[in-house]
């Protein structure tokens, strides 16, 4: 399953792990995902989210 958020399409960012000595060394930064189920259409369905979306999605408890 890919690591991207369902409403922003937000996914894993790359970049470089910099050591003392300033040796670079590929890395990724993964989204905070979270398994919530949300109203889609005015149906309940089951959505990785990142957080800060999170905050702007209508949960269905």
């Amino acid at each position: 399953m890919a690591a991207r958020c369902y409403i922003c399409g937000k996914g894993p960012i790359t970049g470089h792990h910099v050591s003392h000595a300033h040796n670079l060394t590929k890395r990724r930064w993964k989204p905070n995902l979270h398994r919530v189920t949300i109203l889609v259409n005015g149906k309940k369905k089951r959505v990785r989210v990142c957080t800060k979306c999170l905050r702007k999605v209508q949960k269905v408890v």
